[in-house]
């Protein structure tokens, strides 16, 4: 007895073809809250004992507990940023044509990258504009803070709370 192959009818295939696309589409979501750039060279980092998405919501306290606004946060992207807040007058201004002392408010980001299984990268980025320029993005016209400025300690200070918070190993990367 000989046995034919049966053409498969073209209907099941597509049947097939459209799960196949609808579940890869499904799985993967480009939007993301990060920025498409990565923090200063010279932000604070540091390893912490938890993973990203546990670091984010206890940063939004942190941040909220001193006076600052958070612009957007996602533990799931593990990102946070704060509005312009001036750290003489302890304002937030949520659009930086506004503020009245370039020298005084910065803004803060949070990056929580996974390390190790348990671990986190952290990373906090204190920045300021020392001139504002409606043309010109944002982002292009911020520099990182000297190490004596408010704004800067205000960073360590949140990063020391995160690291006492979740714990810190011995040796980092």
């Amino acid at each position: 007895m000989q046995m034919r192959n049966r053409p498969i009818p073209f209907h099941s295939a597509c049947r097939i073809s459209h799960s196949a696309f609808a579940l890869l589409l499904a799985a993967c979501n480009p939007a993301t809250t990060r920025p498409d750039f990565r923090p200063f060279p010279q932000a604070l980092t540091a390893v912490l004992l938890a993973r990203p998405e546990r670091v984010i919501p206890v940063l939004a306290t942190l941040v909220a507990a001193e006076s600052l606004r958070v612009k957007r946060a996602s533990p799931r992207d593990g990102y946070l940023e704060t509005d312009w807040y001036d750290v003489r007058t302890h304002r937030s201004f949520g659009d930086g044509a506004n503020v009245p002392d370039l020298a005084s408010t910065v803004k803060l980001r949070g990056w929580a990258d996974p390390y190790v299984p348990t671990e986190t990268i952290f990373t906090i980025e204190a920045a300021y504009r020392p001139r504002y320029d409606p043309s010109r993005l944002e982002r292009d016209l911020e520099a990182v803070l000297p190490e004596g400025h408010d704004g800067y300690k205000l960073a360590a200070k949140l990063l020391a709370q995160l690291k006492e918070k979740f714990g810190s190993p011995k040796t980092t990367p």
